[in-house]
């Protein structure tokens, strides 16, 4: 049971990869179709292909905030959201501009789930599996992708409009995505930490971890205290600053 649990409730999440590699790549069967329909500029038709690109970065440099402060299944919810509106907009937009925003939001969503996802992944897996288990976002990234640019193929057999299809489909896993995530449980680790609900997350760690939830709700509050009592030792101070620059410049590029 709570092995098919903890694996069930890490796929579910894992289809924001999925979602993640298709709404980035699916604007490459698109693009062309799209500056001839607007009679795009060389400078429109490169912001129009980038603006998604733009979103996942500012997606990704504050993800981590409403993570924290609503919870990872709320901030869940809204990337599943930004999917589903960002693929309906973008396939029934009407002028350009409307174009730019809904790929601009699907950007963001994209940014926020490369950060919110891993993390709700690695805290509701137990320590012996959470390693493959946050693989399968990693996985689900190459797979959206892939499967990107095998629809763009068979869709773009369909005529003139076909574009609008290119970029509407990713409707239906986002829509499965927003219905799915009502079946998870929230993070146990955000629960003890930010809300303080110990019996609420005691809960969802027995699921996880039958024999030794107990322990894990004490390091848990442990982890918090330690935290707050080793405030020097942060990411970018000490000895994490060289290292922790250096990581984070190479993710950026």
């Amino acid at each position: 049971m709570r092995k098919h649990s903890v694996m069930a409730w890490s796929m579910v999440v894992a289809l924001g990869g999925f979602l993640f590699g298709f709404d980035t790549a699916v604007i490459s069967g698109a693009e062309k179709s799209i500056q001839q329909y607007w009679h795009l500029s060389v400078f429109a038709h490169g912001l129009t292909i980038s603006i998604a690109l733009m979103g996942t970065v500012i997606g990704s440099l504050l993800g981590a905030k409403p993570s924290d402060r609503f919870g990872r299944k709320n901030t869940l919810y809204f990337v599943a959201a930004a999917y589903l509106l960002s693929s309906l907009g973008t396939a029934f937009a009407d002028n350009w501009y409307m174009f730019l925003i809904f790929r601009l939001l699907g950007g963001l969503g994209v940014g926020i789930s490369s950060v919110t996802a891993p993390i709700y992944i690695s805290e509701v897996s137990p320590a012996d599996r959470r390693g493959r288990l946050v693989g399968l976002f990693q996985f689900n990234v190459v797979l959206g992708i892939l499967i990107s640019y095998l629809s763009n193929y068979l869709i773009s057999q369909g005529g003139e409009a076909s574009w609008r299809w290119m970029l509407g489909v990713q409707a239906f896993p986002s829509l499965l995505f927003l219905v799915l995530i009502y079946f998870i449980p929230e993070s146990p680790r955000w629960l003890i930490l930010k809300k303080g609900e110990t019996t609420k997350a005691l809960e969802i760690l027995r699921v996880i971890n039958p024999l030794n939830c107990e322990q894990e709700l004490v390091s848990i509050q442990g982890s918090d205290l330690h935290n707050k009592i080793a405030n020097s030792d942060s990411l970018f101070s000490g000895k994490y600053k060289n290292p922790g620059f250096i990581g984070y410049v190479f993710c950026f590029l």
